[in-house]
Protein backbone atom coordinates (compact mmCIF):
# COMPACT_ATOMS: atom_id res chain seq x y z
CA UNK A 1 0.00 0.00 0.00
CA UNK A 2 0.92 3.79 -0.94
CA UNK A 3 2.32 5.53 2.80
CA UNK A 4 1.14 9.41 3.21
CA UNK A 5 2.36 11.48 6.08
CA UNK A 6 -0.91 13.61 5.82
CA UNK A 7 -3.61 11.85 3.96
CA UNK A 8 -6.88 14.74 3.53
CA UNK A 9 -10.25 13.75 2.82
CA UNK A 10 -12.44 16.30 0.81
CA UNK A 11 -11.53 18.71 -1.75
CA UNK A 12 -13.09 21.50 -1.41
CA UNK A 13 -11.67 24.91 -0.21
CA UNK A 14 -10.54 23.94 3.07
CA UNK A 15 -9.41 20.52 1.58
CA UNK A 16 -7.68 22.01 -1.75
CA UNK A 17 -5.62 24.59 1.06
CA UNK A 18 -4.76 21.51 2.91
CA UNK A 19 -3.01 20.64 0.01
CA UNK A 20 -0.83 23.39 -0.78
CA UNK A 21 -0.12 23.87 2.65
CA UNK A 22 1.50 19.88 3.14
CA UNK A 23 2.89 20.11 -0.35
CA UNK A 24 4.87 23.29 0.43
CA UNK A 25 6.17 21.60 3.89
CA UNK A 26 7.89 18.65 2.48
CA UNK A 27 5.32 16.08 3.50
CA UNK A 28 4.29 13.29 0.92
CA UNK A 29 0.06 14.16 0.74
CA UNK A 30 -2.94 12.60 -1.04
CA UNK A 31 -6.51 14.80 -1.11
CA UNK A 32 -8.97 12.43 -1.83
CA UNK A 33 -12.64 13.22 -3.04
CA UNK A 34 -15.15 11.11 -3.74
CA UNK A 35 -16.77 14.38 -6.32
CA UNK A 36 -15.13 16.31 -8.04
CA UNK A 37 -12.75 18.78 -6.42
CA UNK A 38 -14.88 21.28 -4.81
CA UNK A 39 -17.70 20.16 -3.71
CA UNK A 40 -20.85 22.39 -3.03
CA UNK A 41 -18.25 25.30 -3.78
CA UNK A 42 -18.73 24.31 -6.91
CA UNK A 43 -22.37 25.30 -7.47
CA UNK A 44 -21.66 28.91 -5.88
CA UNK A 45 -23.02 30.91 -8.86
CA UNK A 46 -20.78 35.09 -7.70
CA UNK A 47 -18.91 35.68 -4.64
CA UNK A 48 -18.20 38.98 -3.85
CA UNK A 49 -16.36 38.80 -0.38
CA UNK A 50 -13.26 36.37 -1.22
CA UNK A 51 -10.11 38.82 -1.00
CA UNK A 52 -8.44 39.32 -4.38
CA UNK A 53 -11.65 39.23 -6.10
CA UNK A 54 -14.03 41.83 -6.93
CA UNK A 55 -16.43 39.27 -8.26
CA UNK A 56 -15.97 35.24 -9.03
CA UNK A 57 -17.91 31.93 -9.42
CA UNK A 58 -17.34 29.15 -7.14
CA UNK A 59 -16.34 27.07 -10.12
CA UNK A 60 -13.49 29.54 -11.15
CA UNK A 61 -12.17 30.11 -7.97
CA UNK A 62 -11.79 25.85 -7.85
CA UNK A 63 -10.43 25.12 -10.68
CA UNK A 64 -7.77 28.12 -9.87
CA UNK A 65 -7.17 26.90 -6.24
CA UNK A 66 -6.89 22.85 -8.51
CA UNK A 67 -4.16 23.77 -10.28
CA UNK A 68 -2.56 24.95 -7.69
CA UNK A 69 -2.79 22.18 -5.09
CA UNK A 70 -1.75 19.90 -7.49
CA UNK A 71 1.94 21.15 -8.11
CA UNK A 72 1.75 20.20 -4.16
CA UNK A 73 0.20 17.46 -3.76
CA UNK A 74 -1.36 13.97 -5.07
CA UNK A 75 -5.24 14.06 -5.77
CA UNK A 76 -8.12 11.43 -6.38
CA UNK A 77 -11.37 12.74 -7.76
CA UNK A 78 -14.20 10.79 -8.25
CA UNK A 79 -12.61 7.87 -5.45
CA UNK A 80 -14.84 7.58 -2.16
CA UNK A 81 -13.43 6.46 1.29
CA UNK A 82 -15.54 3.97 2.70
CA UNK A 83 -13.74 2.97 6.10
CA UNK A 84 -10.64 4.35 8.13
CA UNK A 85 -9.48 1.85 10.79
CA UNK A 86 -6.59 2.54 13.19
CA UNK A 87 -3.34 0.82 14.72
CA UNK A 88 0.12 1.56 16.89
CA UNK A 89 2.25 1.70 13.86
CA UNK A 90 4.12 5.08 12.80
CA UNK A 91 1.18 4.44 9.79
CA UNK A 92 -1.44 4.46 12.26
CA UNK A 93 -4.22 5.02 9.35
CA UNK A 94 -5.77 2.70 6.62
CA UNK A 95 -8.01 4.48 4.57
CA UNK A 96 -9.86 2.14 2.53
CA UNK A 97 -11.46 3.57 -0.59
CA UNK A 98 -13.55 2.01 -3.65
CA UNK A 99 -10.57 1.50 -5.74
CA UNK A 100 -7.76 0.86 -2.50
CA UNK A 101 -6.12 1.37 0.69
CA UNK A 102 -3.81 3.82 1.65
CA UNK A 103 -1.38 4.18 4.70
CA UNK A 104 -0.94 7.54 6.81
CA UNK A 105 0.64 9.20 9.92
CA UNK A 106 -2.63 11.83 10.02
CA UNK A 107 -5.78 12.30 8.63
CA UNK A 108 -7.21 15.59 7.94
CA UNK A 109 -11.29 15.70 7.61
CA UNK A 110 -13.24 17.91 4.96
CA UNK A 111 -15.69 16.00 4.50
CA UNK A 112 -17.95 18.72 3.63
CA UNK A 113 -21.65 18.99 4.06
CA UNK A 114 -24.71 18.51 1.74
CA UNK A 115 -28.02 20.57 1.03
CA UNK A 116 -30.86 20.21 3.65
CA UNK A 117 -34.01 19.06 2.75
CA UNK A 118 -37.32 20.50 3.40
CA UNK A 119 -39.26 17.24 4.21
CA UNK A 120 -42.39 18.36 1.95
CA UNK A 121 -44.61 15.98 0.55
CA UNK A 122 -43.54 15.50 -3.09
CA UNK A 123 -40.40 17.09 -2.51
CA UNK A 124 -38.43 13.54 -3.47
CA UNK A 125 -41.10 12.66 -6.02
CA UNK A 126 -40.06 15.72 -7.88
CA UNK A 127 -36.29 16.06 -7.64
CA UNK A 128 -35.29 16.74 -11.01
CA UNK A 129 -38.74 17.65 -12.35
CA UNK A 130 -38.28 21.01 -11.04
CA UNK A 131 -36.91 20.69 -7.88
CA UNK A 132 -33.65 22.07 -7.41
CA UNK A 133 -30.30 22.45 -4.94
CA UNK A 134 -28.37 24.36 -7.32
CA UNK A 135 -29.05 27.11 -9.25
CA UNK A 136 -25.83 27.54 -11.06
CA UNK A 137 -27.09 23.97 -12.55
CA UNK A 138 -30.03 24.40 -13.51
CA UNK A 139 -31.33 27.88 -13.47
CA UNK A 140 -30.57 28.22 -17.10
CA UNK A 141 -33.78 26.01 -17.52
CA UNK A 142 -36.05 28.48 -15.94
CA UNK A 143 -35.58 30.93 -17.85
CA UNK A 144 -39.08 33.33 -18.42
CA UNK A 145 -40.45 30.85 -15.50
CA UNK A 146 -42.24 31.20 -12.51
CA UNK A 147 -40.11 29.93 -9.99
CA UNK A 148 -40.05 29.95 -6.11
CA UNK A 149 -36.77 30.26 -3.94
CA UNK A 150 -36.79 28.73 -0.48
CA UNK A 151 -34.64 29.83 2.20
CA UNK A 152 -33.43 32.76 4.13
CA UNK A 153 -29.90 32.66 4.37
CA UNK A 154 -26.67 33.88 2.50
CA UNK A 155 -26.99 31.38 -0.26
CA UNK A 156 -30.67 31.96 -1.10
CA UNK A 157 -30.87 35.26 -1.53
CA UNK A 158 -27.62 34.71 -3.61
CA UNK A 159 -29.05 32.37 -5.84
CA UNK A 160 -32.58 34.04 -6.27
CA UNK A 161 -30.37 37.22 -7.32
CA UNK A 162 -28.57 34.59 -10.04
CA UNK A 163 -31.54 32.96 -11.20
CA UNK A 164 -33.42 36.82 -11.56
CA UNK A 165 -30.75 37.64 -13.79
CA UNK A 166 -31.13 34.24 -15.61
CA UNK A 167 -35.04 36.11 -17.30
CA UNK A 168 -36.86 34.06 -14.28
CA UNK A 169 -39.93 35.09 -12.29
CA UNK A 170 -38.06 34.32 -8.50
CA UNK A 171 -40.43 34.81 -5.74
CA UNK A 172 -38.46 34.30 -2.07
CA UNK A 173 -40.24 32.22 0.42
CA UNK A 174 -38.66 32.82 3.94
CA UNK A 175 -39.90 30.70 7.23
CA UNK A 176 -39.24 33.26 9.31
CA UNK A 177 -40.34 37.13 9.04
CA UNK A 178 -36.96 38.55 8.43
CA UNK A 179 -33.86 36.78 6.59
CA UNK A 180 -30.88 36.17 7.77
CA UNK A 181 -28.98 36.93 4.95
CA UNK A 182 -26.61 39.96 4.89
CA UNK A 183 -27.67 43.15 4.61
CA UNK A 184 -26.28 43.72 1.19
CA UNK A 185 -28.10 41.05 -0.05
CA UNK A 186 -31.12 42.05 1.14
CA UNK A 187 -30.50 45.11 -0.15
CA UNK A 188 -30.21 44.10 -3.67
CA UNK A 189 -33.18 41.80 -3.05
CA UNK A 190 -35.19 44.83 -3.13
CA UNK A 191 -33.21 46.58 -5.72
CA UNK A 192 -34.07 44.40 -8.14
CA UNK A 193 -38.04 44.02 -6.84
CA UNK A 194 -38.10 40.31 -6.03
CA UNK A 195 -41.48 39.25 -4.65
CA UNK A 196 -41.07 37.56 -0.97
CA UNK A 197 -43.03 35.80 1.04
CA UNK A 198 -42.50 35.48 4.83
CA UNK A 199 -43.78 33.97 7.50
CA UNK A 200 -44.51 30.50 5.31
CA UNK A 201 -43.05 26.72 5.01
CA UNK A 202 -43.41 24.45 1.76
CA UNK A 203 -46.42 21.90 2.62
CA UNK A 204 -46.37 19.89 -0.64
CA UNK A 205 -44.88 20.12 -4.07
CA UNK A 206 -47.55 19.14 -6.73
CA UNK A 207 -47.34 18.12 -10.37
CA UNK A 208 -48.46 16.30 -13.38
CA UNK A 209 -44.75 15.13 -14.92
CA UNK A 210 -43.47 18.71 -14.01
CA UNK A 211 -43.88 20.65 -11.04
CA UNK A 212 -46.92 22.85 -11.33
CA UNK A 213 -47.80 24.50 -8.08
CA UNK A 214 -46.81 24.30 -4.01
CA UNK A 215 -48.64 24.34 -0.87
CA UNK A 216 -47.82 27.07 1.26
CA UNK A 217 -48.50 27.27 4.64
CA UNK A 218 -48.76 30.23 6.73
CA UNK A 219 -46.70 29.86 10.21
CA UNK A 220 -49.01 32.29 12.59
CA UNK A 221 -52.23 31.81 11.00
CA UNK A 222 -51.44 27.90 9.85
CA UNK A 223 -53.74 28.86 6.60
CA UNK A 224 -52.79 26.77 3.65
CA UNK A 225 -52.79 28.34 0.13
CA UNK A 226 -51.50 26.89 -3.10
CA UNK A 227 -49.67 28.67 -5.88
CA UNK A 228 -48.45 28.27 -9.35
CA UNK A 229 -44.54 28.21 -9.67
CA UNK A 230 -42.74 25.99 -12.27
CA UNK A 231 -40.29 24.91 -10.15
CA UNK A 232 -38.71 24.96 -6.25
CA UNK A 233 -34.87 25.94 -5.77
CA UNK A 234 -34.22 24.95 -2.24
CA UNK A 235 -31.51 26.61 0.26
CA UNK A 236 -32.22 25.62 3.86
CA UNK A 237 -29.02 25.31 5.50
CA UNK A 238 -26.60 22.36 5.03
CA UNK A 239 -25.89 18.49 7.01
CA UNK A 240 -22.33 17.67 7.57
CA UNK A 241 -20.92 14.69 6.42
CA UNK A 242 -19.08 13.02 9.52
CA UNK A 243 -20.00 9.22 8.79
CA UNK A 244 -15.61 9.09 8.69
CA UNK A 245 -15.87 11.15 11.95
CA UNK A 246 -18.06 8.66 13.81
CA UNK A 247 -15.53 5.40 12.79
CA UNK A 248 -12.96 7.41 14.47
CA UNK A 249 -14.52 8.30 17.45
CA UNK A 250 -14.02 12.23 16.43
CA UNK A 251 -16.49 14.21 19.24
CA UNK A 252 -19.86 15.76 17.78
CA UNK A 253 -21.41 18.75 19.01
CA UNK A 254 -25.36 18.91 19.18
CA UNK A 255 -25.59 19.89 16.11
CA UNK A 256 -23.37 17.32 14.49
CA UNK A 257 -20.87 19.10 13.90
CA UNK A 258 -16.93 18.58 14.71
CA UNK A 259 -15.46 20.03 17.64
CA UNK A 260 -11.96 21.10 17.37
CA UNK A 261 -8.96 23.16 18.98
CA UNK A 262 -7.38 26.53 17.45
CA UNK A 263 -5.43 24.16 15.94
CA UNK A 264 -7.73 22.17 14.23
CA UNK A 265 -7.02 19.34 16.31
CA UNK A 266 -10.26 16.54 17.10
CA UNK A 267 -10.33 14.48 20.08
CA UNK A 268 -8.88 12.01 18.60
CA UNK A 269 -4.80 12.04 18.03
CA UNK A 270 -3.78 13.12 14.75
CA UNK A 271 -6.94 13.78 13.38
CA UNK A 272 -7.48 17.15 11.98
CA UNK A 273 -11.19 18.57 10.76
CA UNK A 274 -11.73 21.87 8.69
CA UNK A 275 -14.56 23.48 6.82
CA UNK A 276 -18.24 22.59 6.84
CA UNK A 277 -18.08 19.69 8.99
CA UNK A 278 -16.59 21.76 11.89
CA UNK A 279 -18.42 23.95 14.13
CA UNK A 280 -18.31 27.62 13.20
CA UNK A 281 -18.91 30.25 10.52
CA UNK A 282 -19.31 28.90 7.13
CA UNK A 283 -17.71 30.91 4.93
CA UNK A 284 -14.76 29.50 2.26
CA UNK A 285 -12.70 31.97 2.84
CA UNK A 286 -12.77 30.18 6.39
CA UNK A 287 -12.20 27.02 5.09
CA UNK A 288 -9.50 28.06 3.65
CA UNK A 289 -8.05 29.07 6.96
CA UNK A 290 -8.54 26.35 8.77
CA UNK A 291 -6.62 23.95 5.62
CA UNK A 292 -3.60 26.23 6.49
CA UNK A 293 -3.90 25.70 9.74
CA UNK A 294 -4.90 21.92 9.69
CA UNK A 295 -1.79 21.23 7.69
CA UNK A 296 0.79 23.06 9.69
CA UNK A 297 -0.08 21.15 12.48
CA UNK A 298 -0.08 17.97 11.07
CA UNK A 299 3.78 18.39 10.46
CA UNK A 300 4.14 20.14 13.62
CA UNK A 301 3.04 16.79 15.19
CA UNK A 302 4.96 14.59 13.14
CA UNK A 303 8.49 16.58 13.69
Amino acid sequence: MNKYDIIIIGAGPGGLTAGIYAGRQGTKNLIIDRDLAGGLGREVPEMENYPGFDNISGLELIEKMKAQATKNTELHEMEEVLKITQSDDEYRFTVKTNKGEYLSKTVILATGSSHRHLEAKGEEEYKGKGVSYCATCDGFFFAGRDIIMVGGGNSALQEALYLKNLGANVTLVHRRDEFRAQKHLQNMIREKEIPTIMNATVEEIKGDMLVESVTLKDTQTGELKDIETNGVFISVGYLPHTELAKQLGVELDETGHIIIDKDQKTNVDYVYAIGDVCVGLKQWVVACGEGAVAATSAYNDLN
